[in-house]
C-alpha cells in the first residue's frame, strides 16, 4: 500500500503528523469502513463499452469527480512541496484545493490547472483578506472556507526533522466567533464562488446555502478537531436531501477507491476529495505519484460504473445503492 511505503521513508514525526487525528482517533479509524456499510444495485442492459467519467465544476471540466483536497505542509512530503501536487494534479485531469497552510505561498506554485484555495477566518481579518487576494491574483477559481475548526489543537508540527510547538501570533488563529456572514463577505472580496467545508447537518447546510454558499463540502477534517464526530459516509445523505440540488455537495473522508466514489455520487455528492493518500503519493513518487493516484481513482471509478451499468455520471442516483 502508498500509506506504507511513505511510511518507510518518511520521518516518522512527519508521518504521525499527516496521518493522526484528535484523541482516541475513532472518527479517523472509522471513515473508510462507513463508506463500505453501503451495497450497490447493478443495472442490467445497458451499453458500457464506453464509460465517461468527466464531470464539469463550477466552470472546470474534469477527468472525474475526484479532487485533491486541502492538506498543509506537502514541503514535508517532498521539497518541491505543492508545486510538485499541482502539476500531478494537472496531468491527471483534476482540481487541487491549496490549503492556507501550504508550504509553498500560490505565486509560487504557478498552478497549470483550475485550482482553489481554501481559507480560514482569522482573528485578523485583514490577513485573511491579503491571502484571499494574493490567491485569486494567482488564478485561484473559487474559495473553500473551513468553518469547523474554531480552535487548532497544541498539535506538534515537524520542522527541520525535528518536533517544534506550532505557535502562531493571536491575530493568525482561526477566529471562533465565526458566523455565517463571512460566507458573503469572502465572497465579495474575492469575486469567486466560496463553498463551506466541515458540514455535516442538514441544519447547517440549509443555513450556508441561504447565506450564500455556492457549495458545501461533507467533512470532519479527517478527524483532526473533534473525535467521536460522525462519519461523513453517514452524513452525506442527509446533507444532500436538505441542500436539494440548490447549490454542488462535495464530500471528503476515507474515500479510498472508485467504490467508494461512486456510492458518495450515489449518496448524492457532485465530486469526492481525497487528503492523505495524495500525500502518500506525493512523498513516494512525487509529481507522478500524485498523478498516479489520481488515474487510480479514475480508472477505478469508471471500471466499477461499467460493471453497474453506468455509463455515464449522469447515470447515477440512489437507486444503484442500497443499505443492508
Amino acid at each position: 500500500m502508498q500509506e506504507e511505503a511513505a511510511r518507510a521513508i518518511l520521518p516518522a514525526a512527519v508521518y504521525d503528523y499527516y496521518r493522526d487525528g484528535f484523541g482516541a482517533q475513532v472518527t479517523r479509524d472509522e471513515a473508510a469502513a462507513a463508506w463500505r456499510e453501503w451495497r450497490f444495485v447493478p443495472r442490467l442492459f445497458r451499453d458500457v463499452s464506453q464509460v465517461s467519467t468527466e464531470v464539469e465544476l463550477f466552470g472546470a471540466r474534469l477527468a472525474a469527480p475526484v479532487l485533491a483536497g486541502p492538506t498543509a505542509l506537502h514541503t514535508l512530503a517532498h521539497p518541491e512541496g505543492e508545486a510538485a501536487t499541482a502539476r500531478g494534479v494537472a496531468a491527471a485531469g483534476s482540481l487541487l484545493v491549496l490549503s492556507a497552510r501550504a508550504g509553498r505561498s500560490p505565486a509560487e506554485i504557478a498552478v497549470a490547472g483550475p485550482w482553489w484555495f481554501q481559507a480560514y477566518v482569522l482573528r485578523d481579518r485583514d490577513i485573511t483578506e491579503q491571502q484571499v487576494r494574493a490567491a485569486v491574483a494567482a488564478g485561484a477559481g473559487a474559495i473553500v472556507l473551513t468553518a469547523d475548526a474554531p480552535f487548532v489543537h497544541p498539535r506538534s508540527v515537524p520542522q527541520a526533522g525535528a518536533l517544534s510547538p506550532a505557535t502562531r501570533p493571536v491575530g493568525r488563529e482561526q477566529d471562533p466567533a465565526l458566523e455565517a456572514g463571512a460566507i458573503g463577505w469572502l465572497a465579495a472580496i474575492s469575486g469567486r464562488p466560496v463553498l463551506v467545508k466541515g458540514v455535516l447537518g442538514a441544519r447547517d447546510a440549509s443555513a450556508c446555502v441561504e447565506a450564500g454558499a455556492a457549495g458545501v463540502i461533507v467533512s470532519n477534517h479527517g478527524g483532526r478537531q473533534l473525535d467521536r464526530v460522525v462519519a461523513t459516509a453517514r452524513a452525506l445523505g442527509p446533507v444532500a436531501e436538505a441542500v436539494a440540488g440548490r447549490v454542488p455537495v462535495l464530500v471528503d473522508g476515507g474515500i479510498r477507491d472508485g467504490g467508494d466514489v461512486l456510492t458518495a455520487l450515489a449518496l448524492g455528492a457532485r465530486a469526492v476529495l481525497i487528503g492523505r493518500p495524495v500525500l502518500w503519493a506525493l512523498a513516494t513518487g512525487g509529481a507522478d505519484g500524485v498523478r498516479d493516484c489520481l488515474d487510480y481513482y479514475r480508472t477505478d471509478l469508471a471500471r466499477t460504473m461499467a460493471q453497474a451499468g453506468l455509463p455515464a455520471i449522469s447515470d447515477i442516483d440512489a437507486d444503484v445503492i442500497t443499505r443492508p
